[in-house]
């Protein structure tokens, strides 16, 4: 790249300025080969922060700093960073076999596995590496070169510093976590975006866990795919996010082509991108992203690190993890400010919020670094998540029983006045039939109309399902898809004797 396209040098903030003083006073004080990890939030400047650092510390030693990163999109970034920073600086990518310039370079960017393979096969060799920086460190693959760089300086940095496999934990592979400002400080000092964050409840009962901790890919598409939760997606958006610049995240390739299918028919401008897409339609779908104010871009995994674009006003999470990185990293995404932008929305249909807390709500990263275990040990599961729904019925739906002033029940209350009375508790159930069927009949105009709107009761019904079985202590899986099925057959039923009356 030519000397006219270097980036201007950003400034620095106090509190970047206070995190290289801390920074420094490590690689000062402590061993050559400390290992140094450090956090700071997405969209607070962590590559502005060790670019600052690679210049002083290339001024201050004289010695060569290298900078690994996970994807090619990031070391690219990196690179014009650092070079903002007047740090002349090589990118070892897949054309890089040897370096036989390296005399001329104290600073080089790569990606882990281009750089282990060079290492490996004995054809590259960095002299007199001093400072190793590792961008995304929660990554494991960057371990792979920490044997290549055993008398060097290693230097985390990360926004959320829990190791992306529960069986390696960060604390094993550096000696001291060094935390940076909160999100709720940054968000105060008009740093980042305002989060506004509206929750779906989710039954995602369904859902399996695979080997890496997480939902696995098959169990989320047969959910997300399903008409129920593509309907619930358009109404959030319709609610919350219309003509927003708006980014939806999934968990499978198949779920993000269905999201672009349903909005294109309801004639939204919208966009699909997943990691099959070439490097020249990526780039032009970003930037068709960027130039269209009210752009939908439903994406799978590949913008949740190296994509900035700060104009995005709407963030749907349009699938569950039990990430505590990836959820940051999906709403940090929104969190940049852009121009009168100090605020965006986030629609939550994964029930995220409810496992991990709000975006800005305080974390003790110090006690998740030191006691990973615990922490995903005593991650609320989905059973627990969902005891705690309160079903409120759509505002779509709700207009179609215009005719009944109240569609609340209370299952808890009822329950109470059952025991009270010495009444059989599938009492609770049938005065809940009763009032379905009159919201039923209330408000059509025959049989078929109302079995027709029973239907769309579907999730009322599992709702009060689900805390009627919480009550009587028999909560499994098997036997409220039967108590469902048993209601919704009796509520049939029930029209059908209400019209031949």
């Amino acid at each position: 790249m030519l000397a006219t396209e270097e980036v201007d040098k950003k400034e620095l903030y106090a509190y970047q300025k206070d995190a290289i003083d801390q920074i420094f006073d490590r690689i000062v004080n402590k061993p050559s080969n400390y290992h140094l990890l450090y956090q700071l939030p997405t969209g607070g400047g962590k590559t502005v922060i060790f670019s600052e650092i690679v210049r002083r510390y290339i001024l201050e030693t004289q010695k060569k700093v290298v900078v690994l990163t996970h994807r090619i999109e990031l070391s690219k970034q990196t690179s014009r960073m650092l070079r903002g920073f007047n740090v002349k600086n090589k990118v070892i990518n897949s054309k890089v076999k040897e370096l036989p310039d390296q005399d001329e370079y104290m600073c080089f960017v790569a990606m882990v596995e281009t750089l282990k393979n060079r290492l490996n096969d004995e054809k590259l060799e960095i002299k007199d590496v001093g400072l190793v920086i590792i961008d995304e460190a929660h990554y494991n693959s960057f371990r792979k070169l920490f044997s290549f760089f055993k008398n060097s300086f290693i230097l985390g940095v990360t926004a959320t510093p829990l190791s992306s496999n529960i069986k390696l934990p960060m604390k094993d592979n550096y000696n001291e976590l060094i935390i940076g400002e909160a999100i709720r400080t940054l968000i105060d000092k008009g740093f980042l975006a305002k989060a506004n964050i509206y929750s779906y409840d989710v039954g995602l009962t369904s859902l399996k866990i695979g080997i890496n901790g997480d939902y696995t890919v098959k169990s989320s598409e047969a959910l997300y795919s399903n008409m129920d939760m593509q309907e619930k997606l358009l109404t959030a958006y319709e609610e919350k996010s219309k003509g927003k610049k708006t980014l939806i995240f999934n968990n499978g390739i198949n779920t993000s082509w269905y999201v672009y299918e349903l909005f294109r028919e309801a004639g939204y401008p919208v966009r699909h991108l997943d990691n099959t897409h070439s490097s020249k339609d990526r780039k032009e779908i970003l930037r068709w992203f960027r130039d269209t104010p009210d752009a939908i871009l439903s994406s799978v995994s590949i913008l949740t690190t190296g994509f900035d674009e700060p104009s995005v006003e709407s963030i749907i999470l349009n699938r569950a993890t039990r990430s505590l990185t990836l959820y940051f990293q999906m709403i940090g995404r929104g969190s940049r400010i852009w121009k009168d932008k100090d605020e965006f929305t986030v629609i939550d249909l994964g029930n995220n919020v409810a496992r991990f807390g709000h975006w800005s709500e305080p974390i003790d990263w110090q006690h998740i670094f030191k006691f990973p275990d615990y922490y995903l040990e005593n991650l609320k599961d989905d059973e627990e998540i969902e005891r705690n729904f309160v079903y409120e019925m759509p505002k779509r739906l709700r207009e179609k029983f215009a005719n009944t002033e109240d569609v609340s029940f209370d299952i808890e209350a009822e329950y109470d006045k059952v025991l009270k009375q010495g009444l059989r508790s599938k009492a609770i159930l049938e005065k809940s039939l009763k009032q379905h069927t009159e919201m039923c009949v209330d408000n059509s105009e025959d049989a078929y109309e109302a079995r027709m709107l029973a239907i769309e009761l579907k999730d009322d019904i599992d709702s009060r399902i689900r805390r009627y079985a919480q009550c009587i202590s028999k909560s499994t899986k098997n036997y409220r898809e039967w108590l469902a099925e048993d209601y919704l057959r009796k509520l049939r039923i029930n029209i059908v004797k209400k019209y031949q009356n």
